[in-house]
């Protein structure tokens, strides 16, 4: 597998979105075979590194879903969209101003107390299992547009995870990627039990 000929397909395969919020980036060095940071409000490029030594280890189905998987997980991240919460931490942030302005030490208190509480819930939401299972999901639509049938999609998606887990020697699987492999299971017909709606523990 030459590697930009491999780059050039995954861009392919990306939604129009990924290709304008993401960046593959070539990164040998990594133990992981794909990752991507937690992307923070002022990060205008949302990186995926790939250990393309590792990444030829998996089939091409599951490099599609596993890249479709972390480009839906890096443009689910919103924080700026209008909620409550994006709300309050608004007020929280003009209340502070406004209240430094006046010396008012009680109302900058009470005015980043606001902001601090908004801003933790905005990240837990954003970090939530929820999300996880949302970005699956996300893929899975994706991919259909690919030709894939939904079964199919949950199912490479659930082989990716598992082999993703054999290529970096791990022992198993992680607590967040058992939820997801038992929610690609019910999609893909394979288990009658599925994680129940809002998940978000």
């Amino acid at each position: 597998m030459e590697t930009n000929v491999e780059i050039r397909r995954l861009l392919d395969v990306m939604p129009a979105s990924g290709r304008m919020m993401t960046k593959i980036v070539i990164k040998p060095e990594q133990a992981k075979v794909i990752d991507a940071t937690f992307p923070l409000p002022w990060n205008r490029e949302r990186p995926i590194y790939i250990n393309f030594d590792l990444w030829r280890r998996l089939t091409k189905a599951q490099r599609d879903l596993l890249l479709l998987r972390t480009v839906s997980w890096l443009i689910g991240v919103k924080w700026f969209k209008p909620d409550i919460y994006q709300g309050m931490a608004i007020a929280g942030i003009l209340g502070t101003f406004v209240e430094s302005a006046q010396a008012d030490p009680v109302g900058i208190v009470v005015a980043g107390g606001l902001t601090t509480l908004a801003m933790v819930r905005i990240w837990r939401t954003n970090r939530s299992q929820q999300t996880e299972l949302d970005a699956d999901q996300a893929a899975i639509r994706v991919a259909q547009r690919r030709g894939y049938s939904e079964a199919e999609a949950a199912q490479h998606l659930l082989s990716a995870i598992e082999g993703v887990a054999k290529i970096e020697g791990r022992s198993g699987l992680e607590f967040t990627e058992l939820i997801r492999s038992q929610n690609l299971r019910a999609i893909a017909g394979l288990s009658s039990v599925s994680v129940p709606e809002s998940f978000d523990k």
